[in-house]
Parts: structure tokens; C-alpha cells; sequence
């Protein structure tokens, strides 16, 4: 496994500004969307490209295009929702799945409840869209369940990570072609399992509480 903390000071204002309680949530989605644009920039270092050629008002020459098969962004529900317009600003040819995903508050486990995606993900680069790792929990089961799909290689995005959540990752990419990418990584988990210092509940802070 690949991981990349970003060390940037835009990235870490606009995390800042995440973090206080007082930040509505108006601002909270629009810092999420300008966060994710900033994070995808690195994610996508590896995205696989073809050559092509073109003519310039000056001469032809040979430049590079997104290669077939396109990517596939596919944000967690529901708080990944909140990321996908920044990736998909960034990186517009791609196709968009869906996956939701929750975590059991009593045994922290996570559960599937809804999937839109294609039955062959075979050959596909997949960039997950999740603002949280805490646990690694619902993370890692939404990487297995990709790769299960016949993925060749995934790339998380997660505004925060925490270190027992990146050794979950570790552990169950073993083996597969798997990167993760941090906005930052945060200290690590209280008795809830809710990220130190954290944000909160980034779905209930992008969307207000069900």
C-alpha cells in the first residue's frame, strides 16, 4: 500500500476551517469540494494515459488522454457525496459509481445497503470517495468489494486518516495495488471510534442531521 499525507498549507487552512464547530454548512461543502480538487491532484499522479497525436496552430505534435477504460470515482454514501464534485472537476471523463456503505454504532462493523456500479470493474483504476477513515471499517470494505468486482487498482481519498485505520488498510491490501491519500493524518480514535481532533460527523456537517 501507497500512502500520501499531504503537506501543503492550502490544503491544511481550509482542514482547519473544517475542524471548527462554527463553520456552517454551506461553507463546510464548499471547503470539502476545494479540498477534494486539491487532494485529487495528487491521486491521480498515476492515472493511466495514452498517446495521441495533434496539430497546434504551430506544428503536430504528440500529447497524452485519459486511456480507455475510463476511471471510476465512486463516493462512499453519504458523506462521500460531498467529495465527488471536486474529483469529477478535476478529473470530468470519468464514469461515477456509487456504494453505500454505514457503520454499526454497537459493533462498529460495516454494512452494505445500496451499490450502483458495474458488474466488471476488470482492468478499471476506482478512486474511492470517503471524508473519514477512522476504523478503516467501512474503507476497507468497500476496497475488498471493488476488487472483488475485478478492479485492477484502487485510490482512496479521505480528508482525514488515523493510523489504527491506515493499518487496516495495510493489512487487507496486502498483496494489491492500493494508495491512499490524506488531507491529514490525525491522531487517532476516542472511546466512539470518532477521529482525535477530528471534524465530527462529516455527513451530518455537509448535509445537517438525519
Amino acid at each position: 500500500m501507497r500512502l500520501h499525507v499531504a503537506d501543503h498549507p492550502l490544503i491544511t487552512h481550509k482542514l482547519t476551517v473544517l475542524r471548527d464547530k462554527r463553520t456552517p454548512s454551506p461553507v463546510f461543502r464548499q471547503l470539502t469540494e476545494e479540498l477534494v480538487t486539491l487532494l485529487a491532484y495528487e491521486a491521480t499522479r498515476n492515472v493511466r494515459v495514452a498517446s495521441v497525436e495533434i496539430d497546434t496552430p504551430v506544428t503536430h505534435t504528440t500529447g497524452v488522454k485519459i486511456d480507455d477504460p475510463r476511471p471510476l470515482v465512486v463516493p462512499i454514501l453519504r458523506a462521500g457525496l460531498g467529495m465527488l464534485e471536486g474529483m469529477v472537476t478535476l478529473l470530468p471523463s470519468a464514469e461515477v459509481g456509487f456504494l453505500g456503505m454505514a457503520r454499526n454504532e454497537e459493533t462498529l462493523q460495516p454494512m452494505t445497503y445500496a451499490e450502483r456500479l458495474p458488474e466488471d470493474l476488470s482492468d478499471r483504476q476506482c478512486f474511492v470517495l470517503d471524508p473519514m477513515l477512522a476504523t478503516g471499517g467501512s474503507l476497507g470494505a468497500a476496497i475488498e468489494f471493488l476488487f472483488t468486482r475485478g478492479a485492477q487498482d484502487v485510490t482512496a481519498i479521505c480528508l482525514l486518516g488515523t493510523p489504527e485505520g491506515i493499518s487496516v488498510i495495510e493489512k487487507q491490501s496486502a498483496g494489491r495495488d492500493v494508495t491512499l491519500v490524506l488531507g491529514a493524518l490525525d491522531e487517532g480514535l476516542n472511546d466512539k471510534a470518532y477521529i482525535v481532533p477530528g471534524l465530527g460527523d462529516a455527513g451530518d456537517r455537509l448535509y445537517g442531521t438525519v
